[in-house]
């Protein structure tokens, strides 16, 4: 099948599946953030602290509950300032996990370091926030990244070394 359509598309190769797996967790974090975001901004001007309690009261939650009490004090702080916040650094989230998600799915080798830097520069925080109180949750995001990370700097590092390698043999050749 030797027609246009293959002077058109470029041949086909298969994609690094873990490239595929750290993209998809980008694009589902990007979707969260997305939720969070829209959330925070649907709530301005609102009174958030009625809006959680009514909503407890429909789901039927046990008014005498001690984390249903700390979930409505936690409510209570959140202004129109917050919310704005929220919203805003949430948003910016979403950028920046659409832009590795996408940058890895193609993979682009900007998108291998960004996700690296990024990855890099959030390591500290969640190593501090699990040891400040051990939690399931923080200890499998930590794992996750440290793997991502890992990955990413060892795939970075195996380019190089064949590039290294492919000058060297052009220059061996001449």
């Amino acid at each position: 099948m030797n027609n246009a359509f293959t002077r058109i598309l470029p041949p086909h190769r298969r994609h690094n599946a873990w490239l595929i797996v750290i993209a998809a967790f980008k694009l589902a974090q990007a979707l969260l953030f997305l939720t969070i975001g829209v959330s925070a901004l649907k709530l301005l001007h609102q009174d958030v602290s009625g809006l959680f309690a009514q909503l407890a009261d429909f789901l039927r939650f046990n008014p005498e509950s001690r984390l249903v009490n700390f979930i409505l004090d936690k409510t209570s702080l959140l202004n129109d300032r917050l919310l704005m916040r929220i919203g805003e650094v949430s948003l910016i989230y979403v950028c920046l996990d659409l832009t590795e998600g996408i940058g890895l799915y193609l993979e682009k080798a900007w998108a291998e370091y960004l996700t690296l830097f990024i990855t890099a520069s959030f390591l500290p925080w969640e190593v501090l926030e699990v040891i400040r109180r051990i939690t399931v949750v923080r200890v499998g995001l930590l794992v996750v990244n440290v793997l991502v990370f890992y990955y990413l700097l060892k795939l970075v590092f195996e380019r190089g070394r064949r590039r290294r390698e492919k000058r060297k043999s052009e220059a061996d050749a001449e």
